[in-house]
């Protein structure tokens, strides 16, 4: 995702979080930290329209899913998965151990796409998200290690 993509972005945004959709502001300030700690992707169809975004936070062997959108007429066509597959690929790929994320608790859809991917509840944001209130679930994700703990080359032989 770059600067080009915002406006189509924004109005996505808009349109699934309508009240407490990122700020054009908030959006610039993420993109501002591709690639050091953040990773955003879009989704297009082939005539090029946006159908959906995503982004990671990573930094310090954590790594957290900012966002994910799809346009509501394409949910369930796989691109929320295509979406979430590329970040956990872009947080094994910074030496992640663990893909945080918070999620609607009445958004069963994404939480179940969650839990499709390996996620699992590890605790309760009570009243979240503003101004309505509504309780957030975080979720997390460990991700495989390249090798064992305590073993290295060495350790090994022939």
């Amino acid at each position: 995702m770059g600067d080009a993509d915002l406006a189509a972005v924004l109005m996505l945004e808009e349109a699934l979080f309508p009240e407490d959709s990122w700020s054009e502001e908030m959006l610039r300030a993420e993109l501002a930290d591709q690639p050091r700690t953040r990773h955003y992707v879009v989704a297009e169809e082939a005539g090029g329209g946006l159908v959906g975004y995503a982004g990671l936070a990573a930094a310090g062997g954590q790594a957290d899913v900012q966002t994910i959108g799809v346009l509501p007429d394409r949910q369930g066509a796989g691109i929320g998965a295509a979406l979430l597959t590329e970040l956990l690929d872009e947080a094994a790929r910074r030496a992640s151990e663990a893909v945080f994320l918070e999620v609607r608790a009445d958004n069963d859809r994404a939480r179940l796409l969650y839990e499709r991917f390996g996620f699992q509840r590890v605790g309760l944001r009570k009243r979240y998200y503003q101004p309505s209130g509504i309780d957030a679930i975080v979720m997390r994700r460990m991700l495989a290690t390249t090798r064992p703990i305590g073993f290295s080359q060495e350790d090994q032989s022939p």
